[in-house]
């Protein structure tokens, strides 16, 4: 079957998208690092609720330079497994961090609270399909489909598994 789905770019039945200048998500992203950084990790996450994500910092291996690189990002939950979404700030690329996981599986992440080993992989299907519903059910989901249809591929939806300890 092959009809178009609401997270794929041919679709969108909220409306217009409305997203901010590339220089206001770029600063964004730098004031929300600092908070975290500047707090000791005190301010920065979040768990997820039933009415909005959750925020986590995800720990990859560049996939050129071999360093450690550092993303805050969103998710949900889906049982033991956390998910986000490969969005970039809704700007056309993939995120820096998405294209370090598919070189590099497996990373590492900050929940408040704790910290995890994980396996990184893409949903497909079915499962993207439930996934990307659990993020359109959260506060400010509505425009969800509207976001996606800005960008010329559709936007992966991250699922990070707990790493085997016996690896």
């Amino acid at each position: 079957m092959s009809t178009a789905s609401p997270q794929t770019p041919a679709s969108s039945s909220a409306g217009s998208a409305r997203i901010p200048p590339r220089w206001f998500i770029r600063t964004a992203w730098v004031v929300h690092r600092a908070i975290y950084n500047v707090t000791g990790g005190r301010l920065g996450l979040r768990p997820p609720t039933s009415k909005v994500w959750g925020m986590m910092r995800l720990h990859t291996i560049g996939r050129r330079s071999g360093a450690p690189r550092v993303a805050i990002v969103a998710y949900v939950e889906d049982g033991p497994d956390i998910v986000t979404m490969a969005m970039n700030g809704w700007g056309d690329p993939p995120p820096a961090w998405w294209l370090n996981l598919q070189a590099r599986p497996a990373a590492s992440i900050d929940l408040p609270g704790e910290r995890r080993d994980v396996i990184a992989r893409e949903a497909h299907g079915e499962e993207r399909e439930r996934l990307w519903n659990v993020f359109r059910s959260l506060e400010g989901g509505d425009d969800l489909d509207a976001h996606a249809a800005t960008r010329s591929r559709q936007t992966p939806l991250v699922v990070l598994e707990p790493a085997r300890s016996d690896r």
